[in-house]
């Protein structure tokens, strides 16, 4: 108790209960946490939240379109959305404020379908490409997924990071958009420049 104060031990015991209650499973969901259409959406066991997490799906055809891997933590403030497909690996870590999406108000490919900018925002078809997250991957704080896009095993993509391109699998990626810089070496065992 020490630790939060009477509070802060308060709300963490509230935060037990309601976890125990409705998410079996998880290991601790911090409230306040705000789950929207909860049938469509998977969660593995030893999951994870901080405060203020926000995840929604939002299926084409009533079916399953958000997956949680096991042993995943999220931190304070991440908000993911589904459309048509987010999987999310096993031991995913999250810092804060991370934003991961499979779906944008309109599409900006380049091609006949492109939405018009005059157009209201809002009301723009919604577009959607799949996102991967696979096992063992860390994103810093301040990371947006953007739809189409996967990540490889045991990547980390460092604080601030735009991810809108497909990262490879053992690298260290950073930047907007977010490009890896290091790559791990199995045989020396050390992370190396690329």
């Amino acid at each position: 108790m020490g630790k939060y104060g009477i509070f802060g031990f308060s709300k963490l015991l509230i935060s037990v209960v309601y976890t125990k209650l409705f998410f079996r499973q998880a290991r601790l969901i911090r409230l306040p946490f705000d789950i929207r259409n909860k049938n469509y959406i998977k969660i593995g066991r030893g999951f994870t939240t901080g405060f203020g997490c926000r995840i929604e799906a939002y299926p084409k055809d009533k079916r399953k379109v958000l997956f949680i891997g096991e042993n995943v933590q999220m931190n304070d403030y991440v908000h993911i959305t589904a459309m048509e497909s987010v999987v999310i690996g096993n031991n995913v870590l999250m810092a804060s404020k991370i934003y991961i999406s499979d779906c944008s108000h309109g599409s900006y490919l380049g091609n006949t379908n492109d939405s018009n900018p005059d157009s209201i925002p809002a009301e723009r078809a919604l577009f959607s490409k799949p996102v991967v997250i696979k096992d063992n991957v860390w994103l810093g704080e301040f990371v947006s997924v953007l739809p189409g896009v996967t990540i490889g095993k045991g990547t980390i993509v460092g604080a601030n990071s735009v991810v809108s391109k497909n990262l490879p699998d053992y690298v260290i990626a950073v930047g907007t958009p977010a490009k890896p810089i290091k790559k791990y070496n199995f045989e020396t065992q050390k992370w190396k420049k690329i």
